[in-house]
C-alpha cells in the first residue's frame, strides 16, 4: 500500500495547477479505514497525515451508511479533523463484497479559501470565520454524479477559483487513483486476505514500536517549547509537555499548556494529535511503517481552552506550522533524557509570507507564498543536519520550487539564494544551515507574514546549541525595516528588497566532541 500513496502523490505532483502544490509540494496522501485506522501514507506531510483518522472518523460520523460507490467528500473544518482551513481534504469509499472498508485520501493546501485575506494567513483574526471558508463534510460527487452547486458555491468564494478548481480536480483524480489501485488489490487476492494483512501489517508495527518504548528508563520527563508571541501583547507562549514512560506505554500530556490565544496560534484537537503522533514518529526506527500501530502506544491528555485545544471558533491558521512545531519540540525535549541518541535537534521555525499585487505579464492578480529560503534542519547522533531541509513539521516534504519557474510566473526577481553561514546550532554534529535570501518585488503589491522564530532558534539537543533565529526585513530608502512575525497588510513599492535570513537547526551533542575534521571542512566552506 506505500507504492499506492507514493503513486498518489506522482498523480497529484503533475496535475495540480499551483505553486504550491506542484512545486513546494503542500499535499499529503493517506489509506484509512472506515474506523478511522491510519494503514498507509507516503513520505508527505506529517502534520497532514497524523489528522486524517479524525477527519474520517467526521466522515463516517456525518453519513452513516449513507455512503455509496462513487461519492466524493469534502472537508476543511480543523474542528472537525481537519488541519487548518487551507488544508482541504477529499475522500474517496472503496468497497468490498458490497461493505465499505477503506477511505483513499487526499489533502492539499490550497493558495487560497477566501476569508479576509488570501492565502488564510489572518494576523488579525479574532475568530475562525475571519479566516475563510469552513466546509463540514459534505458530497462533491453522489453516486458518480458530481454536485456542481457545491462546486460553483466554493469557487464563489475564493479569490482565484480556476487554480482551486484545477487542483481540486487533481485531488479528486489522485483519491481516485489510490481507490482503483485498492479495488485491484482486492480483486486480486480478496477482502478477506487484504484485511488479514491489514491487520498484521498494525500489529508489526506496534510491537516494534513497543520494543523501542521498553528500551526507555520508566520514569516522568517534562519539556517546554516557546511561542515567540502570539502576535497580539502575549509573548513566549509556552507548550508543556509531560511524559510518562510506563514499559511501553507513553502518556503525553500537554493539560499545562498556556491558555488559548483570541489570535491564529492555537492548535485544534486533531492538529494537536498529528503533532503528537509526529513527534512519536520521529523517535522510533525509520523502517518502521507510520500506521495506526505505532500510535497504540499513545496516551494523549489535553485541556479544553488551552492553546493545544481550544473552544470550537478560535482562529487556527497557523496551527500545522506553530505550534504544531512546539509541540513536537516540548515533547523531544521532555525525552532527551530518556532516549538523546533518538532525539533530534530542533527543526527550524517557520517564518513564511505571502505576496499578492498584479502581475503584469498577464494582467491577473496573483498570490506568491514564500516556500524558499528553507530553514535549517536538526543534527542528530547520525551526523549533522540537513541545510534548507524546512521545519519539523514536514522534515523536507515541503520544497523549494525552481526559482526560474518562480521568476517566470510571478513578477519576483532573486538577488541572491544561498546558505546562510553560521546559522546552524553548534554540536559535536551541528544543526543545518538556515537560507539566505534577497528578494525584490517588481511590481507595487503588499504582503502579510505569519510566522516564528525571531526570538527563540531551534532546540539544541544532548549538550548542542541552538540554531541562530530568523532575520527578515524589507530595505527601503528610509532604511531597513525589521519584518515582524506576525503582520498584515505590509505595503510595497515597486522594486522593494526583501532580505531574509532563515534559521538554522539545533545542534547535536557537545559541541566540543566535533571531530577537527569536520570543523575544518565546515571552515574551508565557508559554512561556519
Amino acid at each position: 500500500m506505500s507504492a499506492m500513496v507514493e503513486e498518489m502523490g506522482e498523480a497529484m505532483l503533475r496535475t495540480a495547477y499551483s505553486q504550491i502544490l506542484n512545486a513546494s509540494r503542500d499535499f499529503s496522501m493517506g489509506i484509512v479505514d472506515r474506523q478511522g485506522r491510519l494503514i498507509s501514507q507516503a513520505d508527505h506531510i506529517p502534520i497532514h497525515v497524523g489528522a486524517l483518522p479524525w477527519a474520517v472518523r467526521a466522515v463516517e460520523d456525518r453519513f452513516c451508511d449513507d455512503i455509496h460507490p462513487g461519492d466524493v467528500v469534502i472537508l476543511n473544518d480543523p474542528y472537525a479533523g481537519g488541519s487548518h482551513l487551507p488544508d482541504v481534504t477529499i475522500f474517496v469509499p472503496v468497497f468490498a463484497d458490497g461493505l465499505r472498508q477503506l477511505w483513499s485520501v487526499v489533502r492539499a493546501h490550497m493558495g487560497d479559501i477566501g476569508g479576509a485575506t488570501h492565502g488564510a494567513y489572518n494576523p488579525q483574526a479574532r475568530e475562525i470565520w475571519q479566516e475563510g471558508l469552513r466546509l463540514p463534510p459534505m458530497k462533491l460527487a453522489d453516486r458518480g454524479k458530481i454536485r456542481d452547486d457545491v462546486i460553483d458555491m466554493i469557487l464563489m468564494n475564493v479569490r482565484f477559483p480556476r487554480e482551486f478548481r484545477g487542483d481540486l480536480d487533481a485531488m479528486i483524480g489522485a483519491a481516485h487513483l489510490g481507490q482503483r489501485s485498492l479495488d485491484k488489490l482486492i480483486g486480486e487476492f480478496g477482502s478477506a486476505t487484504v484485511a488479514a494483512a491489514i491487520e498484521d501489517f498494525l500489529d508489526t508495527a506496534e510491537a516494534n514500536t513497543r520494543a523501542i518504548v521498553a528500551s526507555w528508563p520508566d520514569g516522568v520527563y517534562e519539556g517546554t517549547a516557546y511561542l515567540d508571541d502570539d502576535g497580539r501583547d502575549r509573548q513566549d507562549v509556552a507548550v508543556r509537555a509531560k511524559v510518562t514512560v510506563r514499559g511501553s506505554d507513553l502518556q503525553i500530556d500537554l493539560t499545562g499548556s498556556d491558555a488559548q490565544s483570541d489570535s491564529f496560534v492555537n492548535s485544534p484537537f486533531a492538529n494537536t494529535q498529528a503533532a503528537v503522533a509526529m513527534a512519536v514518529a520521529y523517535l522510533i526506527d525509520p523502517d518502521i511503517p507510520k500506521n495506526d500501530g505505532v500510535f497504540r502506544v499513545l496516551d494523549v491528555k489535553l485541556k479544553p481552552g488551552t492553546i493545544v485545544h481550544p473552544l470550537e471558533g478560535a482562529p487556527v491558521t497557523m496551527s500545522t506550522t506553530h505550534p504544531a512545531n512546539e509541540i513536537v519540540e516540548a515533547i523531544t525535549r521532555a525525552l532527551e533524557a530518556a532516549c538523546p541518541e533518538r532525539c533530534t535537534g530542533g527543526w527550524s521555525r517557520r517564518f513564511r509570507m505571502s505576496v499578492t499585487g498584479k502581475n503584469p505579464r498577464n494582467g491577473r492578480t496573483f498570490v506568491w507564498h514564500l516556500f524558499h529560503a528553507r530553514p535549517g534542519g536538526g543534527a542528530s547522533v547520525a551526523g549533522d543536519g540537513w541545510s534548507g531541509a524546512g521545519e519539523w513539521h514536514s522534515v523536507g516534504g515541503i520544497k523549494f520550487g525552481s526559482i526560474e519557474v518562480t521568476e517566470a510566473r510571478f513578477p519576483l526577481f532573486f538577488e541572491t539564494h544561498e546558505f546562510r553561514p553560521g546559522s546552524g546550532g553548534a554540536g559535536k554534529y551541528r544543526g543545518g544551515l538556515g537560507s539566505t535570501l534577497d528578494l525584490r518585488v517588481e511590481v507595487p503589491a503588499y504582503a502579510h507574514t505569519a510566522g516564528e522564530g525571531i526570538r527563540h532558534g531551534a532546540a539544541g539537543i544532548a549538550g548542542g546549541h541552538d540554531g541562530a533565529p530568523h532575520d527578515y526585513c524589507m530595505v527601503t530608502n528610509e532604511g531597513d525595516v525589521p519584518l515582524q512575525t506576525k503582520q498584515f497588510g505590509i505595503g510595497i513599492t515597486e522594486g522593494t528588497l526583501f532580505r531574509i535570513r532563515s534559521g538554522g537547526g539545533g545542534g547535536w551533542g557537545n559541541p566540543e566532541e566535533r571531530a577537527p575534521e569536520a570543523q575544518a571542512h565546515d571552515e574551508k566552506l565557508g559554512l561556519i
